[in-house]
C-alpha cells in the first residue's frame, strides 16, 4: 500500500477569498515504511500573503520571488500523488486548496488524482474525544520529537505527521493476515492422555433446619411480592387440565 503524508502552507485561511498555495510537501510510505522519497516545492502565489499566515509559517513574498508558479509544478505534483492514499491532518483545508490549484490549471481535483484521503485530525478526535488534537498535542501524547518545529513548514510537518500516524495506528499491521506465508510443519509428537475412572460425585443434603429457613425466606418473598415469588410452585388455577 502506497501512502503520501502531505502538508501545505498558504497565503491565508480561506480559499474562497482567493488565497493560494505557497508550499507543498509529501513524504512517501509503502507498507508502513518510509521510503525516503519525497516531494517538496515552494510556489509563488501571485498575490500577497496575510500577516497572520506569515506569522505561522514565516514565509515571505520576497522569499518566494524566484519560486515557480503552481502551473509549473502541477503535473509533477499530480504524478507524485497519483493513486496513493493521502494522509493529511485537517484534510479539508489542504484538499480545498489543492483542488482549487488543480482546477486553475485544468487538472482534475486531487480527490480524483489520489487513491483516497485519510484525515488524521478526524482519526485523533475519534481516539481522543474532548482532548487537544493538533499536531503538537499529538506529538506530546505519542512521544514524537517536534523540538525543531518553531514555525510551521510543510516538509517538517509532513515528516512529523508520518511519525504520529505510525504511532496512532501501531498494531494494525498485526491485523493483516499473511495469506502467502508457507504452512507450518505438522507436529508428529502425539501426547496421549489417559483418563482413569471418575470418583462418584459427593452429594451433600441440606439439614432440616436449613430447609425450614429456606421455606420461611420464600414465604416472606412471596408475601412481599404479593404472590409473585418465582421459586414457589404455583397453585393450579381452577379449570386447568
Amino acid at each position: 500500500m502506497r501512502q503520501i503524508i502531505l502538508d501545505t502552507e498558504t497565503t491565508g485561511l480561506e480559499v474562497r477569498q482567493g488565497h493560494r498555495l505557497i508550499e507543498v510537501a509529501g513524504v512517501e510510505m509503502v507498507n508502513r515504511r518510509l521510503t525516503g522519497r519525497h516531494l517538496h516545492r515552494y510556489v509563488h502565489p501571485e498575490r500577497d500573503i496575510d500577516a497572520g499566515a506569515m506569522a505561522v509559517h514565516g514565509i515571505t513574498l520576497d522569499f518566494l520571488a524566484d519560486k515557480p508558479k503552481f502551473r509549473e509544478i502541477a503535473h509533477e505534483l499530480a504524478d507524485f500523488l497519483a493513486g496513493a492514499e493521502l494522509i493529511i491532518h485537517n484534510a479539508p483545508f489542504d484538499v480545498g486548496f489543492l483542488n482549487n490549484e488543480f482546477a486553475l490549471v485544468g487538472l482534475p481535483p486531487v480527490t480524483q488524482v489520489a487513491g483516497g484521503i485519510l484525515d488524521t485530525l478526524r482519526m485523533a478526535k475519534s481516539l481522543h474525544p474532548g482532548k487537544r488534537n493538533n499536531l503538537d498535542a499529538l506529538c506530546e501524547r505519542y512521544g514524537v520529537d517536534n523540538s525543531n518545529r518553531t514555525l510551521h513548514g510543510a516538509l517538517l510537518d509532513a515528516e512529523i505527521l508520518a511519525d504520529v500516524y505510525l504511532a496512532m495506528t501501531r498494531g494494525q499491521e498485526s491485523l493483516v493476515m499473511e495469506l502467502d506465508a508457507p504452512p507450518q510443519e505438522e507436529k508428529t509428537d502425539v501426547v496421549e492422555i489417559r483418563r482413569g475412572p471418575r470418583p462418584p460425585l459427593k452429594v451433600i443434603k441440606a439439614a432440616d433446619s436449613e430447609i425450614e429457613a429456606h421455606t420461611a425466606t420464600l414465604a416472606a418473598i412471596d408475601k412481599e411480592s404479593k404472590g409473585k415469588c418465582l421459586w414457589l410452585p404455583k397453585a393450579p388455577v381452577e379449570g386447568d387440565a
